[in-house]
């Protein structure tokens, strides 16, 4: 299958920006970081304005995307959609991948503590230096994010010099979605489902300046070897991993996260998106963070609004590095694996049903004909599943289902069976 280049957007009249890992200005001793302007300073001088008029850009009267969207691609797949968007009242949810559990008390009494604190601004520098320490790197190649989705709306446009983006796909919706919002033309290298959506890095253009990828793969649940995402590292490249659900993973004998490029700081251009959203059930509080060579991430902190990342969602930041949030995370990756399996095999037992690949996360990956009118008749039944159609690379046919507890596995596959059968 052949990478296909999405339409581009119009053109923009901004002045270029290089895309490589050149030297930044130095961040200073804390780092990038929003609090990188000194007190009653601002990024941009009195009386000035961030586009000139007359300079492309909004004009006067319109409405500008959505940070992270510009709407669906032409006769292409809808990158705004989303898994919230399926579910309702009186579903059960298995559209979307955050982990639901009472929240324990070393996470729940920082982040209430720190309610106590809003009249101060954030001071993001204790929770960088747990999140460096937890990675094995300095603080300066860490950088607070307010989810892992302004980390792909940085990315794109700090990085609007890049002449070749390419986004492997499937794959979550926002890096691409990012790009095409910040005026660039995105390539996409489309995975093989014959293939299990395995990655070839052999498939993804040489000259491509700007990678994208996804590790695990949000919708296909595959685990890319760490092997094959190295390979794609290179001077004058920039390759952005999505790890969003890498403390998801777990495999027999290795003690952390398998295939993670997180520790990395041998490969050059190397970003790593993480996400404290899944397994720490934190979607709405929106904690992120990139890693990164230190001066690449300061072009993107100088992208980042002043105190993006809230007193409570810091607090979250840090106690989640702590070695004891580690050693849960791996518990519960664990537990997650044996529930997933059960999914599995039972997914696997019905008629016409094909999970993709290996699943590694808190998801599988189903083709199912006919998918789209039995997502519907779910829903009449009570379950919401996310629909595949709106993921590049994917149609109509397939359709995402999470990770739940062995006894919502049974009920949900019960269901389905009944559906297929009728």
């Amino acid at each position: 299958m052949r990478a296909h280049l999405v339409p581009p957007p119009p053109t923009r009249d901004e002045p270029d920006a290089t895309v490589g890992t050149d030297p930044a200005p130095d961040p200073g001793p804390d780092g990038p970081g929003p609090d990188r302007t000194a007190p009653g300073q601002a990024g941009i001088a009195p009386g000035q304005a961030g586009i000139a008029p007359g300079q492309a850009g909004i004009a006067p009267g319109q409405a500008g995307p959505a940070l992270g969207h510009d709407g669906p691609v032409p006769d292409g797949p809808d990158l705004g959609h989303h898994g919230d968007a399926e579910v309702g009242d009186g579903l059960v949810d298995l559209a979307v991948n955050v982990r639901r559990a009472p929240m324990p008390d070393w996470l729940a009494d920082p982040i209430t503590a720190a309610l106590g604190e809003l009249a101060a601004y954030p001071d993001p520098r204790p929770a960088r230096a747990a999140v460096a320490a937890r990675h094995g790197r300095s603080p300066e190649e860490v950088l607070l994010t307010a989810g892992a989705a302004e980390g792909f709306v940085l990315l794109a446009r700090a990085l609007t010099g890049a002449r070749r983006p390419v986004v492997v796909h499937p794959q979550f919706t926002e890096p691409e979605a990012a790009l095409r919002a910040a005026g660039h033309s995105v390539e996409r290298v489309l995975l093989d489902p014959a293939d299990g959506f395995r990655l070839d890095p052999a498939r993804v253009p040489a000259d491509a300046d700007l990678v994208m990828v996804g590790n695990p793969t949000n919708p296909t649940s595959v685990l890319h070897p760490a092997a094959d995402l190295a390979a794609l590292a290179r001077p004058g490249r920039v390759l952005v991993v999505d790890e969003a659900f890498a403390d998801t993973t777990a495999a027999p004998g290795v003690d952390g996260e398998p295939e993670s490029l997180a520790a990395r700081r041998d490969l050059p251009g190397l970003v790593v998106v993480r996400s404290l959203t899944k397994t720490w059930g934190l979607a709405g509080l929106r904690i992120g963070y990139l890693l990164g060579e230190a001066p690449l991430l300061a072009r993107l902190a100088a992208a980042q609004p002043l105190w993006a990342v809230s007193t409570p969602a810091l607090a979250a930041a840090t106690a989640c590095a702590s070695p004891t949030a580690v050693a849960a995370e791996r518990a519960i990756a664990a537990e997650l694996a044996a529930d997933r399996d059960h999914l599995v095999t039972r997914l696997s037992a019905l008629p016409g049903v094909r999970v993709a690949g290996h699943p590694a996360s808190a998801f599988v990956l189903v083709h199912l004909p006919g998918a789209a009118g039995v997502r519907q008749r779910l829903r009449e039944r009570g379950w919401a599943v996310r629909r595949g159609d709106t993921f590049p690379g994917l149609g109509a046919d397939w359709l995402r289902v999470a990770v739940r507890d062995r006894a919502t596995t049974d009920a949900f596959a019960q269901v389905l069976a009944e559906i297929l059968e009728a």
